[in-house]
């Protein structure tokens, strides 16, 4: 492919006061292509000291320049990210795809215009935000005033690098707070070209810094305790987001987690049954099923049931599973070798349990290389399976039929996730019915993954803490204070 010949993978440093820097030990560790198991480059591999380096310059930054700095000044700088994102857009497209095997298109189409979006979309949200102000009677006047929330620690996922990192970062930059970053280690390369995007656009020094590493006894770890850090922003799995909690409790942090969804796909038998499958098999396989939105749980009302597992089956052994480069490609890689044996225990735990595997569940034929896996669609498996309850992470669905309205509405509850679900059905007053009744912090009916960046995102139960989105992110990152005036 002409991309690949014409943009390389890069060694990723640390950026820290403006400046790109190695390890203070000059340690790093290896980047490695899940679609070929090569060598990308080498990562730079911080721990305590970077992370205290990068906390006392993103606390020297927040009380200079950057600390008078106005809300249209920040707009601008917001813009400025968010258009040399889509002038780098192929690039950044590239380095995501090589980092996590996702297809080239799919980064280049979504995950790259999406992060840019994020930027424009919060550069022109804070130039509209206001704050309460109340007259009691002619005693007071009492107004909120805004201020930001301090040093914020950003601690972000693989599945979608770019894209979720400046979903964090724009609101937190427009606010007036400074940030301190680490990628996941095994995507660690759009985070280290943002850096140079962030400096062109003319963020201060300080402003943002990023150091590589790992978790809790790495840079994830030194992030999540220290007493300089105000805030944290984390997105991953549950056992992560509660090591973080107790890392952070000493300091009394305040806390944004987007953690983990085991998402029910509700079908009646008065759906659309065109549009549901074209759209479940979105829901079900995009990024390898490597997103925390999609529908791993599929319930079919008994009637269509059959319909629905013969012609879904039909429509998943039509899609590529093939190098992320490729332009045919709909299934990549999943993004290590780590996250590919996990998932195929699970698969193994479905058989196991007496699930019946209809398609998929084993390495693609000629691909003997890389973390491949053709998409899986298993059936027959009771709702007690570790693989209906637990999340797989991977492209992998359950498909279980249901008779009643009540019967599918408790399985779908009967989780400890609450992040997303998905409702099919003609049917308006069933629609609303059901959708009260769902545990879940966001609920679709007849789609999915359609978002309006200014409505709540976020779960419940295990599946997160807090929402983000408009003003829910505006007020994380920033503080009020309540000022009364006696008139």
């Amino acid at each position: 492919m002409q991309t690949e010949a014409r943009i390389k993978a890069i060694n990723c440093q640390h950026f820290i006061n403006g400046q790109f820097v190695d390890s203070k030990n000059q340690k790093t560790f290896e980047n490695i292509n899940p679609a070929t198991e090569e060598v990308l480059g080498t990562v730079a591999e911080g721990g305590k000291e970077e992370v205290d380096y990068a906390v006392a310059a993103a606390r020297r930054a927040l009380k200079g320049p950057w600390k008078n700095t106005t809300l249209q000044e920040r707009s601008k700088i917001l813009r400025r990210i968010g258009d040399l994102i889509l002038e780098r857009q192929e690039e950044l497209a590239h380095l995501e795809s090589l980092d996590t095997g996702k297809p080239f298109s799919l980064a280049n189409s979504i995950d790259i215009p999406r992060a840019a979006y994020n930027f424009h979309f919060y550069a022109d949200y804070i130039t509209s935000v206001g704050t309460e102000a109340y007259q009691q009677d002619q005693q007071a006047l009492h107004y909120a005033y805004r201020r930001p929330v301090g040093v914020v620690g950003i601690i972000k996922p693989w599945n979608l690098p770019l894209l979720l990192l400046t979903w964090k970062l724009a609101p937190c930059l427009g606010m007036g707070n400074t940030a301190v970053i680490k990628p996941a280690e095994w995507t660690p390369m759009t985070a280290t070209v943002l850096m140079e995007i962030c400096k062109e656009a003319g963020v201060p020094d300080g402003v943002v810094n990023l150091v590589h590493g790992f978790g809790p006894n790495s840079a994830g770890g030194a992030i999540s305790e220290h007493p300089d850090i105000d805030a944290i922003s984390f997105i991953g799995e549950p056992g992560t987001g509660s090591a973080i909690m107790k890392s952070a409790a000493d300091s009394l942090k305040k806390l944004s987690y987007e953690l983990g969804g085991k998402n029910p796909n509700i079908i009646f038998a008065d759906a659309d049954l065109d549009e549901v499958i074209e759209t479940t098999i979105k829901s079900s396989f995009v990024n390898q099923g490597e997103v925390c939105l999609c529908g791993s749980r599929i319930y079919v009302e008994r009637p269509i049931y059959s319909e629905f597992v013969s012609r879904f089956a039909e429509r998943v052994k039509a899609l590529k599973v093939g190098h992320p480069l490729d332009d045919d490609t709909n299934v990549g890689a999943l993004v290590s070798k780590e996250h590919y044996d996990r998932v195929m225990g699970y698969v193994e735990i479905a058989k196991n349990d007496g699930g019946t595997i209809v398609t998929g569940g084993k390495r693609p034929e000629g691909l003997e290389k890389g973390y491949y896996l053709e998409p899986t669609i298993i059936t027959d498996l009771s709702r007690n399976s570790r693989c209906v309850r637990e999340e797989i992470f991977g492209p992998v669905v359950t498909v279980t039929p249901f008779d009643m309205e009540e019967e599918v509405v408790m399985q779908a509850n009967d989780t400890h996730y609450g992040l997303s679900a998905t409702i099919w059905t003609s049917n308006l007053k069933r629609a609303h019915r059901v959708s009260h009744q769902i545990e879940a912090g966001i609920i679709w009916v007849n789609t999915w993954f359609l978002r309006d960046l200014r409505t709540p995102f976020g779960g419940m139960k295990n599946s997160g803490i807090g929402r983000t989105g408009g003003m829910h992110s505006i007020d994380f990152y920033s503080e009020l204070s309540n000022i009364t005036i006696k008139l």
